[in-house]
This record gives C-alpha cells, sequence and structure tokens, in this order.
C-alpha cells in the first residue's frame, strides 16, 4: 500500500523551504546527466573569496544565492574526478544511477548505525556486501559494514586485530605488538599503527614488487610479537597483487591475522581476466575495497568485511546507558567498526548494482583493464616511450626516454590547465616516471594514446 503523498508545514524557525528545495534538486539532476569539464580544478582560496564574497552572514543570503555562489564559484573549483581523462592518482567514475541515489539516501536521512533505527537500508547494504562476499569466497556467515574509506576500514579491521590476538595470547606483550607490511602498503597502514601504538615490522618486497610468503616467514621467526600481517591487493601505486596464498600459508602456520588491502586493486575481483591474481584471498581475515574507487560508486565508500563478524563486534561495540536497549542479536553496523554515528553510505552502491546488475560491474571493470592494456601494448611498440613494469591490474609506469622530474612536471601541468589529461609523475625505484590508472570504463584507448605522442 502506498503512503500518502505527505507536504511538511512551514517551519517556525526555518520557514517555508519548498523553494530551496527545488533548486537544489533541479541542480542535482542537470548535474548528473552533463559532460564533466576537465578544466574545472582548484584555485587559491584568496580568489575564491573575492568572487564568492560572505556567505555566513547573521540574516544568511538566501538559498537561490548560495546555489549561485556554489554553481559559479564552488563547484568549478573543485577537479572532475569522473572525467575520462582524469587518470591521476585512483580517481572515481560513479554511475548516474549511483550518483541520483546519493541524492535519495541524504534526502531519506536514516540513521545507518542500528538495525533498529536503519533496518531497510542496512539489509540493502548487506545484499551490495554479500555480493563482495561471494567474489572472496568466504562463507555466508561472513560480512562487515560501509565506512567512510580505505583508512577507516583498515584502522578497524587491524584494530579487530588487534584485540582478536590481545584474548587468544592472554594479554598484550611486554615488548609491545607488531605489524607485518611491506613498503608498499598504503600510507593509512602507517597511519593506523599509531593510532593503534604498535611498531611497523617491514617485510622486504621481491623484484616485482610482491610481499611474498618466504619474507613473511623469516621475519615472523624473528618477530613472535606481530599480531597481524597487512598484504596489498592492488597497491594504488603500482597495482601489485600481493602472493596472497603463500602469505595465508604462513599466516596460518604463525597463527596471525591476515588483512588484505584491496581499496583499489579489490575490484579486480569481478574481473575473470585477472581473477587467479588474487588467489588466496578467500583465506583471509578481513578485507576492503572502495567503491567510490573501481566499483563505480560516489564519494565516500569504502567496504569492509570480515570472515567471522563476530570478533569486529567483540572489539567495536559500544556500551552506555543510552545504549542498553540496544538489540545485539542484530546487524548493528556500528558494531563493526570504529564508528557510531553513520549514514547509509552503502546505499549508492546498492541501487547501482540492483539497477545494473553484476554481469554489467564484470564488463565495466574488464573494460578499465582493456583500455589499459590496449595503452600499454601501444607504449610498448613507441619509440619514445617505456613501460618500467609490466602492469598487473590498470595501472600503468612508464617513462618518457631521458626526461628529468622537471620535464615531466611541466609537461603534466600543461596538459592539466589545458584539460587535455590529468597524468601526474610519481616515483618508481628512485626516479621519477609518469602513472596512468583506469578505473573509468568511458576512457578511450585512443584517445589516451593520442595525448601521449605530445610526449615527444
Amino acid at each position: 500500500m502506498t503512503k500518502p503523498h505527505l507536504h511538511a508545514e512551514p517551519h517556525p524557525i526555518w520557514g517555508d523551504e519548498s523553494a530551496v528545495v527545488e533548486l537544489a534538486v533541479d541542480w542535482s539532476a542537470r548535474r548528473v546527466v552533463r559532460h564533466t569539464d576537465p578544466l574545472s580544478t582548484a584555485r587559491p582560496a584568496s580568489a575564491i573569496a573575492a568572487d564568492a564574497g560572505p556567505t555566513i552572514t547573521p540574516s544568511g543570503i538566501g538559498g537561490a544565492a548560495a546555489l549561485r555562489v556554489f554553481d559559479t564559484v564552488l563547484e568549478p573549483a573543485t577537479r572532475s574526478q569522473d572525467d575520462p581523462l582524469n587518470l591521476a592518482y585512483i580517481a572515481a567514475a560513479p554511475t548516474r544511477a549511483a550518483i541520483a541515489f546519493d541524492l535519495v539516501t541524504s534526502a531519506a536521512n536514516i540513521f545507518g548505525g542500528l538495525w533498529e533505527a536503519g533496518a531497510g537500508a542496512i539489509y540493502a547494504e548487506n545484499e551490495a556486501l554479500a555480493w563482495i562476499v561471494g567474489l572472496l569466497g568466504w562463507p555466508s556467515t561472513a560480512g562487515g559494514c560501509f565506512v567512510s574509506g580505505g583508512t577507516s576500514g583498515n584502522l578497524s579491521a587491524l584494530m579487530t586485530a588487534r584485540e582478536t590476538a590481545r584474548t587468544r595470547r592472554g594479554g598484550r606483550p611486554a615488548e609491545g605488538w607488531q605489524l607485518a607490511s611491506s613498503s608498499n602498503a598504503h600510507s593509512s597502514i602507517q597511519s593506523a599503527a599509531r593510532a593503534l601504538d604498535v611498531d611497523i615490522v617491514d617485510v622486504p618486497v621481491d623484484d616485482r614488487g610482491h610481499l611474498t610468503g618466504a619474507a613473511l616467514r623469516a621475519v615472523l621467526e624473528r618477530s613472535p610479537n606481530v599480531f597481524a600481517v597487512v598484504a596489498s591487493a592492488g597497491t594504488t601505486n603500482e597495482g601489485v597483487v600481493d602472493d596472497l596464498d603463500d602469505i595465508a600459508d604462513v599466516c596460518e602456520e604463525f597463527g596471525v591475522w591476515m588483512h588484505v588491502d584491496g581499496a583499489y586493486g579489490g575490484a579486480g575481483l569481478a574481473a575473470p581476466s585477472v581473477r587467479e591474481l588474487f588467489a588466496g584471498i578467500e583465506r583471509a581475515d578481513s578485507f576492503i575495497v572502495d567503491p567510490h574507487k573501481w566499483l563505480f560508486a560516489p564519494y565516500d565508500c569504502c567496504a569492509l568485511v570480515y570472515r567471522d563478524p563476530q570478533l569486529a563486534r567483540a572489539t567495536h561495540a559500544q556500551h552506555a546507558s543510552y545504549l542498553d536497549h540496544v538489540d545485539r542479536e542484530v546487524w548493528n553496523p556500528s558494531e563493526l567498526a570504529l564508528h557510531l554515528s553513520r549514514r547509509a553510505r552503502g546505499l549508492p552502491f546498492w541501487f547501482s548494482l540492483a539497477t545494473h546488475g553484476t554481469d554489467r560491474y564484470r564488463n565495466a571493470v574488464e573494460a578499465s583493464l582493456t583500455t589499459s592494456r590496449v595503452v600499454a601494448d601501444a607504449i610498448r611498440s613507441s619509440d619514445h616511450l617505456r613501460l618500467v613494469r609490466e602492469p598487473e591490474l590498470s595501472v600503468l609506469l612508464f617513462e618518457r626516454v631521458g626526461w628529468t622530474q622537471a620535464q615531466y612536471l611541466e609537461w603534466s601541468n600543461a596538459a592539466a590547465h589545458a584539460g587535455v589529461i590529468l597524468c601526474v609523475p610519481t616515483t618508481w625505484r628512485g626516479r621519477s616516471v609518469l602513472r596512468l590508472a583506469f578505473v573509468n570504463p568511458a576512457t578511450e584507448a585512443q584517445r589516451v594514446i593520442d595525448v601521449l605522442e605530445t610526449l615527444r
């Protein structure tokens, strides 16, 4: 039965906001379907201030004026993350369905921390998480929640790992805990270690840039206080997938938690052409992937999942007098990560999956991989460019033979300011190279190849 359409009466303080709501919704609808603007970019705060003028005033400037400032001054001073030639860092290419439903999610204003308040939304999020669990090859009892990003996801997973080790080993070691990871691990692992007050033990990578089981075993044999190992399923800089199966063998041998950071590359689980790279991930204890990176969701959205969610509940469940009534037998996302207040940020991802289907998601991830391979082939055949390592996923590292860091920066800045391409230098084995990250299925290989000709 459909609920009657209700109109809110003017608020005693805010007044009648129907007109400003209509303005905002209309702007959003037009923005979702328009082409991206590759010229949009950051500006100095002084320039923004000069154009925007005062916006926070005692009496307010009104919704129409505020939206005009946003439309003409503020939004153009941001980078178009979904532009097909934004190939720097790891951009985002959300589906229009996901973007539109982000507006619905905000309008619904659902508290997504407790089942009692957000059951329907949490159910939908869990449907999306179940797809990820299936890609991992984990049991159906596995699960988790959506958090803001990989940094939050990694911290929450490692906090669970540390508390689990404390319980299993009978307390904290006198020398303190240690966390094992390689130099290729994401910078958020360093931040998590500082937050958890644990030391990082570096595991050397091999000549392919991989963390291997053999190197990990050597470290664990002399480091008995390691409580967890962080393996990468697609490093941000190079797109490397560590030797997960061998790492899992060693983690089982030493009784150490295996966490897999797949913030970017975990989406490759959906692509048959690279699925074999992830062999062993089915044996991990926890895993993250950011749908706002390569699974076509808007910011901010990280899926954090555990093989045994009960271990996360034992770590993260908060208790207070005002929480005494909470039903602990149902699925409460607030008990699965380091958060309590929480919007249902997984809903836009769920809606897009439900709208388009997982087959199209598979095809979209494969499209990015195909584009990266075509561009890689063009670089291999070039007489002035050279791949510096063979790509594993959709990140390409290459050099313009003979160029210096200054030349790379000059070309990169000129191309960005002209709105041609966003491709920035990075460092690989101590030297400057260029990097392309393909996560947008709308990126056309030939357009990229044509731009690379300007490197002559």
